[in-house]
C-alpha cells in the first residue's frame, strides 16, 4: 500500500481473488476503498480487465435488475443518521443512553432527598453497571437491525467497540461526575467501579456476546452487592476507597483481556 493509494499489484489480486493476499493487506485495501473514489474507480476497472466474468455477471444482474428498478414506486425519504455519527453510535442506542441519563438523575435527586438508604449513596452504587446498559445496547443483536453488516464491515470488530464504548462513557460519565460532586462521593469512588464494569463487559462480551455478560454482570451486582447494602444501609468494601485498589486491578485484567482477545469482536457471535 502506497501513502495515498493501494498499489495496482493489490488491486489486481483483489479483483482477481488471489488468495495470496495476506488478511491485513485485505481489510486495508477494504478499509481504503470506503473513502477513496480513485481506488474504486481503479478496482472497477481491474475487474472488467483481470476477471471478465465476473464483470460480465454483474452487468447481466444489472441489466435484470435496472426496468424493475425504474418501475419501483419511490420509497419517500426520511431523516438519515448521519454517517459520521454512525461511527460511534446507532440510533437505537440513544433510547437507552437518555435511560441512563435520567436513572442517574432520579439516584441523584434520591440521594439529596435522603430517602432513608442510611450513609448509601445511590449514585455510587449504580455507577458501575450504567456504562455496561449503554455498551450492551450499542452491540445487541436484538437491538441493532444492522448487526451483521456491522460485523462484517471492514471496520468492525475492536476498533467500532471502542469507538461506541467511548461514545456510551462520554454521555454517562458526565452526569455520573454531576451526581457525585453533589453528593461528595469522590470521583475515584464510581469512576474506576464504572471503568472496570466496561471493561469486564467487554472482555466477558468476546467469550459469550456483550449483551449476554452485561446482563450478568448488572444480575450479579444487584444480588451480591446492591441488594445486601441496602439492607444494610451502610457501604460495602466493594464501594469503600479501600477497595479501590481491586476495582483497578480488575480494570487492568479487563482490558489486558479485550487486547488479547480483540479479533473475538469481528464475528456475529460478539452480538449475543
Amino acid at each position: 500500500m502506497s501513502v495515498e493509494h493501494a498499489s495496482i499489484r493489490i488491486i489486481d489480486g483483489y479483483a482477481r481473488g488471489d488468495t495470496d493476499l495476506a488478511a491485513d493487506e485485505v481489510w486495508a485495501l477494504e478499509a481504503h476503498l470506503e473513502a477513496c473514489r480513485v481506488c474504486r474507480d481503479r478496482l472497477s476497472a481491474s475487474v472488467t480487465a483481470q476477471a471478465p466474468a465476473v464483470a460480465a455477471l454483474v452487468g447481466t444482474v444489472w441489466s435484470d435488475l435496472e426496468p424493475q428498478l425504474a418501475g419501483t414506486a419511490r420509497i419517500p425519504r426520511r431523516r438519515r443518521w448521519p454517517a459520521r455519527l454512525s461511527r460511534w453510535m446507532t440510533p437505537v442506542m440513544v433510547p437507552w443512553l437518555a435511560m441512563v441519563v435520567m436513572v442517574t438523575l432520579l439516584a441523584l435527586l434520591l440521594d439529596l432527598a435522603d430517602t432513608g438508604s442510611g450513609e448509601v449513596s445511590l449514585v455510587l452504587l449504580l455507577a458501575p453497571v450504567l456504562p455496561v446498559l449503554g455498551v450492551a445496547a450499542s452491540w445487541s443483536r436484538g437491538l441493532d437491525p444492522a448487526y451483521e453488516l456491522t460485523a462484517s464491515a471492514p471496520r468492525a470488530g475492536l476498533y467500532l467497540v471502542l469507538r461506541r464504548t467511548a461514545s456510551v462513557l462520554a454521555v454517562v460519565v458526565p452526569p455520573l461526575l454531576l451526581g457525585g460532586w453533589v453528593t461528595g462521593v469522590t470521583a475515584a469512588q464510581w469512576l474506576l467501579p464504572c471503568l472496570a464494569f466496561t471493561s469486564t463487559a467487554l472482555a466477558l462480551g468476546g467469550v459469550v456476546g456483550v449483551t449476554r455478560a452485561a446482563a450478568w454482570l448488572v444480575a450479579g451486582w444487584a444480588a451480591v452487592v446492591v441488594t445486601p447494602t441496602l439492607a444494610a444501609g451502610r457501604t460495602t468494601f466493594a464501594l469503600a476507597t479501600d477497595g479501590l485498589p481491586v476495582w483497578g486491578l480488575i480494570l487492568a485484567v479487563g482490558i489486558g483481556v479485550v487486547i488479547a482477545r480483540r479479533g473475538a469482536y469481528s464475528v456475529l457471535g460478539a452480538h449475543r
